[in-house]
Order: structure tokens, then C-alpha cells, then sequence
């Protein structure tokens, strides 16, 4: 994307595309290099293969497959972070396999064995959060959320936020101190823009922005 050099010098850790439902070999060795220049923790950024629907298709793939290729994503990764310097520090399932692994305990601990000893970013009362060793509850700045606390579908109007009001949900985010990191979707047509509102809101607000890795 356009946008994500401008990204990268908004946000404190970057979820990178490791090839399965976006992203390459040349995107994770440019992202990898210049998020270790600016000292922005790299998280892989694992999901179903499927480019076609960009991952977020519902996919029935058996929970040890999903073990295997998160498996095999945190190692690609790894070894472009290696040779730019730095490391994976943490995991985020993307789109659909994020969605599943919030209630389905199967696919969540198969996420969880294939992250080992790293961070994985989840949603807060999720089967992830309680199966992964280390886990870090995060919400979103940029998508509604209904009344029973999930995340208003896409296709529907009003899923997704603009600037000002992302920026508004990561300060009522912030205070209501349920998470610990605050995601920004980098492939909407203003992810920058949106990124720098969320970043100048939470800064007015008096919270310090840091990486939690």
C-alpha cells in the first residue's frame, strides 16, 4: 500500500501480510527493514490462503492445518526481520481466522502452539486470549462495534469508521482500559489519515504510545 511508509511513522508495531492472504517476499523485507529503522515492533500477520478473498473468507481448513501454515507464516516472517535486524515480536490472525479463532477453542489453540513463547494480539472474552500464552486483549479504532461488544460486519452500513471518529473510539478505547493495544486498519484508502487522527487524539487525551512488545 501507498500508505504504509506513512504508517510506519504513526504506529509503535506493524501487522505484516506474510504472504498467505496478501503480502510477499518483497513487501515483509521492505516493511521488515524500515520498521526496524524506526524502531516499530513487527508482528506477523498470519491468515487463511487466500489472496483472492484477502483472507477474509470464512475457509473450513482443520485446525491442524491452521497450526502448520500459522506455523510456517511466523517463520517466513522471521527470517526477512532477522535479516533486517529485528524479530517477529508478536502474532495477529487476520479477517476470518481472527474472527473463528475468537470462538472456536480448536482453531485458537492451534494459533496459540504455532506462536509459542510470542505475544498473540486478541479480542477481549475470546476463546484466543484465554488459549494463547502470552496474550494481549486489543480493540479497533477504525470499525463499530454492535451492543453485544463484536465487531459490526463489514457489508454493513456504519462498520466502518472515519477519521474522526476512529479517533474518538481509541480515546473511549484508552480509558475504558479493557485493552492493550488499539488497531488500525492499514488498507483503507485513508489508513494514514485515519492512523494520525487515533495518534493525535490519544496524545491530547494524555495517554504515552508505546509498543507493548
Amino acid at each position: 500500500m501507498r500508505s504504509d511508509g506513512e504508517l510506519l511513522a504513526l504506529v509503535t508495531s506493524a501487522n505484516v501480510a506474510c504472504g498467505f492472504h496478501a503480502g510477499g517476499v518483497a513487501t515483509m523485507r521492505a516493511i521488515c527493514a524500515e520498521a526496524v529503522a524506526r524502531g516499530v515492533a513487527i508482528g506477523a500477520h498470519i491468515g487463511y490462503r487466500d489472496r483472492v478473498g484477502f483472507g477474509r473468507r470464512s475457509l473450513d481448513v482443520p485446525a491442524e492445518a491452521v497450526e502448520a501454515e500459522a506455523a510456517a507464516q511466523i517463520r517466513e516472517l522471521e527470517s526477512h526481520a532477522r535479516a533486517a535486524g529485528g524479530r517477529v515480536a508478536y502474532v495477529k490472525p487476520h479477517g476470518a481466522l481472527y474472527h473463528r479463532a475468537s470462538i472456536d477453542e480448536e482453531c485458537a489453540r492451534a494459533i496459540a502452539v504455532a506462536a509459542g513463547e510470542l505475544a498473540v494480539l486478541a479480542a477481549p472474552v475470546s476463546a484466543l486470549l484465554s488459549q494463547a500464552r502470552q496474550a494481549v486483549p486489543e480493540g479497533y479504532a477504525d470499525r463499530a462495534y454492535a451492543v453485544d461488544g463484536t465487531l459490526v460486519p463489514r457489508g454493513e452500513p456504519g462498520a466502518l469508521l472515519d477519521a474522526s471518529a476512529a479517533g474518538r473510539q481509541a480515546v473511549a478505547l484508552a480509558r475504558a482500559g479493557t485493552v492493550r493495544s488499539i488497531c488500525v486498519h492499514g488498507d483503507g484508502p485513508d489508513a494514514a489519515e485515519v492512523a494520525r487522527c487515533v495518534v493525535g487524539e490519544l496524545t491530547a487525551a494524555g495517554f504515552e504510545l508505546r509498543s507493548f512488545a
